[in-house]
């Protein structure tokens, strides 16, 4: 049965008046009914810190939390309170973002670094305090600040209040998939040595599964996951991609996936015998415990969709290993689609509907065309040698309507909004790209340099929007995870070539499109998502391949308090970091 939480949720998206009764009827109700005693707050502890960690024959200080590659699986059940002291005994400035995690009025405990807070200092800690309200199912946690999201991550399982249920039976067992980058350096000084120099980063040198990355690496064999299953069980795989800069491709031999929900919503259950995961997604599966009692490569390979880009070409491997079965068993690998198999991933996509039909916003107030892409920057003498390593001399770039997002540094966009700063940044973002081009053919070499800048665009609190998300052709098409903090939005449609809104809205489902909180703008496609602008504060919306958020692909909506206390942000924590 549908809860009342989630009815309503799903009816709040209507209109913006609805969301004003919606706000007087939770304050009258707030203020007569006593808190369900099943709610929960969960106190955690996160230190972060230097820690050796052995991978591909070489062992080096990684940066972790609580000592854990990857980090601790925090548990809690919709409507809990999560409260996470984080202190920072790492060398680096650290933040940690709590991915898809809505942070109702509570933006700053969100954690993109000078996006919501300052950076943790070394030495410096700060508590995040955020409540779980009306999602289930499967997200995750990592830093925001530079590249340490590498090693610092770890999941998020959001269970159904107690005395509900899942939509679907209850599995007799669950496992966090958490997919992975390992590199043989420090990732830190791996992206500052591109940032240095304009070129694009070293790829990584492995894929992990848990941390570990599987038999086909070297000196890597005996710490393979083991993922155990009985015969005739029904296992839950709860598979997030927490990969740096790669799309990735996911199946178990010989076991197809029953599809029941994607970033901590519930979805039409279907079929398929792969995922295709973006960094940043995740997705929740049934496998069923029917084969041949032994053994089974659980395995993730590459979705490279930039042509002629570098990429690490390796596959990492698990293991499904039935109860009884020797470590001796023969193994197979899952049959993946080859690495730019673009079609099986755009026929994957589409499979994805809400359980129901669901409220989307059909009366537009912001109607919003966003380009996203690469570029790149000419090269000035005062840069100095070694400085344009980029194609032909040039430095590499990203930017979102021709504008590259700049993280401002003495204040974060957040506090400048709430404290009325001025100077931090600019409400200019433009609505639309400066020009209109073949977004997908020859762009002319005079549109692949953009403009940098901090600037944002703000929203009237309850706001009906759609943005079109347009990939580009600039340099190198590629398909862009795209993630919105603070929101889910409903996934209308997604297409290739450049959008036509004569006849591409014809496409749009209305139904029942997925709940999302990250897409992915198809190679040389585009991607159309509507959300009603029911959370105040600043959020960031970026591409999701950390390369691509470091060269400047991404922007700020700022959005604006509504109408009493309900409807505004909370007042900042005094002990908020300061920059």
């Amino acid at each position: 049965m549908e809860s009342f939480s989630s009815i309503v949720a799903a009816r709040v998206h209507s209109s913006s008046s609805t969301l004003i009764l919606f706000s007087l009827l939770l304050f009258c109700i707030s203020s007569t009914v006593p808190v369900q005693a099943d709610v929960k707050t969960h106190y955690h502890d996160f230190v972060v810190q230097a820690t050796p960690v052995t991978r591909l024959c070489n062992t080096q200080n990684s940066i972790t939390v609580n000592g854990q590659f990857p980090g601790p699986t925090l548990e809690v059940n919709n409507g809990d309170t999560l409260v996470v002291k984080v202190t920072n005994k790492a060398r680096y400035n650290v933040t940690i973002h709590w991915h898809g995690v809505r942070q109702i009025r509570t933006g700053w405990a969100d954690g993109p670094e000078f996006i919501t807070q300052c950076p943790i200092r070394p030495g410096g800690t700060y508590t995040y305090r955020f409540t779980i309200q009306g999602q289930e199912g499967t997200l995750w946690w990592h830093a925001h600040s530079s590249w340490l999201r590498a090693t610092v991550y770890g999941a998020i399982i959001i269970h159904p209040r107690d005395g509900t249920s899942y939509p679907f039976p209850k599995p007799n067992r669950e496992t966090p998939i958490l997919l992975g980058e390992w590199w043989n350096a420090n990732p830190i000084d791996v992206v500052r040595r591109a940032t240095f120099t304009g070129a694009a980063p070293n790829v990584s040198d492995a894929y992990t599964i848990n941390g570990q990355p599987g038999d086909l690496y070297n000196c890597s064999r005996k710490d393979t996951v083991i993922v155990p299953i009985s015969s005739g069980e029904t296992h839950l795989l709860r598979v997030i991609n927490a990969a740096l800069n790669q799309e990735l491709f996911f199946g178990v031999a010989s076991h197809p996936f029953t599809v029941v929900g994607a970033d901590a919503s519930y979805v039409k259950p279907f079929t398929t015998t792969f995922l295709m995961l973006g960094p940043g997604q995740t997705t929740d599966v049934l496998i069923q415990g029917n084969k041949s009692p032994g053994q089974y490569y659980i395995a993730a390979s590459p979705y490279q969709s930039a042509q002629n880009a570098p990429f690490d070409n390796t596959t990492t491997t698990a293991i499904l290993r039935y109860t009884g079965s020797t470590s001796s068993a023969p193994l197979q690998l899952p049959s993946l689609p080859f690495l730019n198999d673009t079609n099986s991933v755009a026929s994957f996509t589409s499979k994805f509907r809400s359980p129901r039909k669901v409220e989307v916003p059909t009366t537009i107030d912001e109607n919003l065309f966003f380009t996203v892409g690469l570029g790149l920057n000419n090269c000035t003498k005062q840069l100095g040698p070694g400085r344009c390593q980029g194609p032909n001399g040039t430095r590499f770039t990203a930017s979102m309507n021709n504008v590259s997002f700049t993280l401002p540094s003495n204040f974060s966009i957040l506090q400048a909004h709430t404290q009325s700063i001025k100077g931090v940044f600019t409400s200019d973002f433009p609505a639309a790209p400066p020009l209109t081009f073949d977004y997908t053919g020859n762009v002319s070499r005079g549109l692949w340099q953009p403009a940098a800048g901090t600037k944002v665009y703000r929203l009237k609190f309850g706001s009906r929007v759609q943005v079109v998300l347009q990939g580009t052709s600039i340099f190198a098409a590629e398909n862009h995870p795209i993630h919105l903090h603070g929101y889910d939005f409903y996934v209308l449609a997604t297409g290739s070539g450049n959008f036509n809104p004569r006849t591409d809205t014809a496409k749009f489902n209305l139904v029942d499109p997925p709940l999302r909180n990250t897409v992915g703008v198809p190679v040389n496609g585009w991607a159309v998502i509507r959300f009603v602008a029911d959370n105040p504060g600043a959020w960031i919306m970026h591409c999701h391949l950390d390369v691509h958020i470091t060269w400047g692909l991404a922007m700020v909506f700022v959005v604006d308090n509504g109408v009493g206390t309900l409807q505004s942000i909370e007042e900042a924590p005094e002990d908020l970091p300061l920059c």
